[in-house]
């Protein structure tokens, strides 16, 4: 059984992908987490992933690391950058009228406003690892696709 892990601000995160290559991730704010535009096939040292481009942050479910699925693998104060607050952008299901969303507070937004946040969403491992994986076959991701915002 996998032991459990706390989370901190700052972990490197581990990902294990089903080709046998790694994926990797840094805790922000929790529930948020930035991924990295790195893909290795064995485990890379913290100063080369936190120097490699973020790809995309999101809301995750913390039993990625608590059931021991992704593993941290160090931690190193985050940088200005990503100590920022995380945009995302709520979408009303019947007025289809847009918010920001930001430290737990919304704000009205138009469609431009948000064509580059993140639906508010908290997302599950196994969809994170999904998006990693299309994101480096160069292909659409289903559930990317599935929370943009709707006109």
């Amino acid at each position: 059984m996998a032991q459990k892990q706390a989370l901190r601000q700052g972990d490197f995160l581990k990902i294990g992908m089903d080709d046998g290559t790694f994926c990797f991730a840094r805790v922000l704010h929790e529930p948020y987490m930035a991924f990295y535009g790195l893909r290795s096939e064995d485990e890379r040292p913290i100063d080369e992933v936190a120097q490699s481009k973020v790809l995309f942050k999101l809301a995750v479910m913390n039993r990625a690391v608590t059931s021991g699925r992704w593993r941290v693998i160090g931690n190193l104060p985050l940088e200005e950058e990503l100590r920022q607050p995380v945009k995302s952008f709520r979408q009303d299901p019947i007025t289809k009228k847009l918010s920001i969303y930001v430290n737990g507070a919304d704000s009205s937004a138009t469609p431009e406003a948000c064509a580059n946040l993140e639906r508010a969403a908290v997302w599950d491992p196994e969809h994170v690892e999904d998006r990693l994986r299309d994101h480096f076959a160069g292909v659409p991701n289903k559930w990317v696709e599935s929370l943009r915002f709707k006109e």
